[in-house]
């Protein structure tokens, strides 16, 4: 019989972003505090009598092979459960490639979704088994809660994720500017700073959480990411400037962009920022949860 289930899969903002140079297996070492906000993209599963994923998002183009289709498969392969074919539809909140973690979030989200199908809880090493054959960034969203959020201290490529207490005291205003760049290329911006000499003073991995406990204003986060790509794409130093310009408490670029963000512990000022911003930027009220 055919069913039917929906899901919210949250938005994340990163708050610092410490890239360490290239390891031996390609990849790059991170520390950083990952927390979803209330932006989101929502999951509509159909149950379907022919095997296989098959997701439908009438906002943008996915490829054949995505995070959906392959948290799908891995989640087959872990289980060894008979799991149901899916038809995916995916409403899109949370802007493409912008830093926020959407693809990500919506793998995790669909793995709750089929543990609830199945009638499967997962183990924490089954969920991090499927964030590796997904993406990096999904092992943190496989460790928020039921309904997919939370705060934590994530280190190594993305895999060691300690959990927190989230602040919900926070207003984002976030920024969408009209570039695009690449984790592949965000990544080798900074490989040829690194080269250069060029590294950010950063609080240590340990202290991470102590800054985060702080007023925002005495924030001393770094994004390793923001100055190579704000050099090669102007318009996200602008939006930061701009979000400062109007008091923010703290402004930065999550993940290797493009989305740029402002912090704000009055509603009212984040409101009233977004309303001076929209004339001039694609812009966005959010708050962390």
């Amino acid at each position: 019989m055919e069913r039917e289930i929906s899901g919210w899969a949250y938005a994340k903002v990163n708050f610092g972003l410490r890239v360490l140079p290239g390891r031996a297996d390609g990849f790059h070492g991170i520390e950083s505090i990952f927390q979803t906000v209330d932006l989101y993209d929502e999951l509509t599963l159909t149950t379907v009598a022919q095997k296989g994923c098959f997701v439908h998002c009438s906002s943008m183009k996915l490829p054949e092979n995505n995070t959906l289709t392959k948290a799908y498969n891995t989640f087959c392969k872990v289980t060894g459960c008979v799991v149901p074919g899916l038809e995916i539809d995916l409403k899109k909140g949370i802007p493409s490639g912008g830093g926020l973690g959407g693809g990500s979030s919506d793998a995790a989200a669909l793995v709750r979704m089929l543990e609830r199908l199945c009638d499967v809880r997962l183990s924490d090493s089954e969920l991090d088994d499927i964030a590796a054959e997904t993406g990096s960034d999904v092992f943190f969203f496989m460790h928020c809660d039921e309904q997919g959020r939370g705060c934590a201290l994530v280190s190594g490529r993305g895999e060691n994720v300690e959990k927190i207490h989230g602040r919900d005291d926070l207003f984002l205003v976030l920024i969408f500017p009209e570039v695009s760049s690449s984790t592949k290329e965000a990544y080798a911006l900074v490989d040829e700073a690194f080269a250069r000499g060029k590294f950010l003073v950063s609080p240590e991995f340990d202290e991470l959480e102590l800054v985060y406990r702080k007023p925002p204003e005495n924030w001393t986060f770094i994004n390793t990411f923001t100055p190579v790509i704000s050099e090669k794409y102007t318009q996200i130093g602008r939006a930061i400037e701009a979000l400062k310009s109007l008091n923010c408490n703290y402004a930065e670029m999550s993940g290797s962009g493009s989305t740029v963000f402002g912090v704000f512990t009055s509603r009212q000022e984040a409101e009233s920022a977004v309303e001076k911003l929209s004339d001039s930027w694609n812009c966005k009220l959010a708050r962390t949860v």
